[in-house]
């Protein structure tokens, strides 16, 4: 997939919409269309990279730079008295949706066991 592919690069860019919750220089945090909890919030690198395994092969601290950002949204969401989650999925199997590393920011509810079998 190259960048110009990529719907979190076309985010980034500005040519699709998304409601921005929390911006660096070099993140973008947003709703998730689809949410899965009370609060549900992607944060994402603004530079494209695959999956966490490749951003932490590639730039380290891009990666804590996703983790502060992820943290200063459960934060302002108002998620640190009950708890939160964040979550990676990083491949087919983990069911990773969109190729463009992304945290997922979950809380504002109860979430029940981490996987349910």
């Amino acid at each position: 997939m190259t960048t110009t592919d990529c719907l979190f690069c076309k985010i980034v860019a500005g040519d699709i919409p998304a409601t921005k919750v929390h911006e660096t220089e070099t993140t973008l945090a947003f709703r998730d269309i689809g949410p899965k909890a009370a609060v549900h919030v992607l944060v994402i690198p603004k530079a494209h990279h695959a999956d966490v395994a490749a951003l932490a092969a590639a730039d380290p601290a891009l990666g804590g730079d996703v983790l502060a950002a992820a943290a200063a949204v459960a934060e302002a969401e108002g998620l640190l008295d009950n708890g939160f989650r964040i979550l990676f999925n990083t491949g087919r199997y983990a069911g990773q949706e969109v190729f463009h590393v992304h945290a997922h920011v979950l809380g504002g509810e109860p979430l029940g066991p981490m996987i349910a079998k």
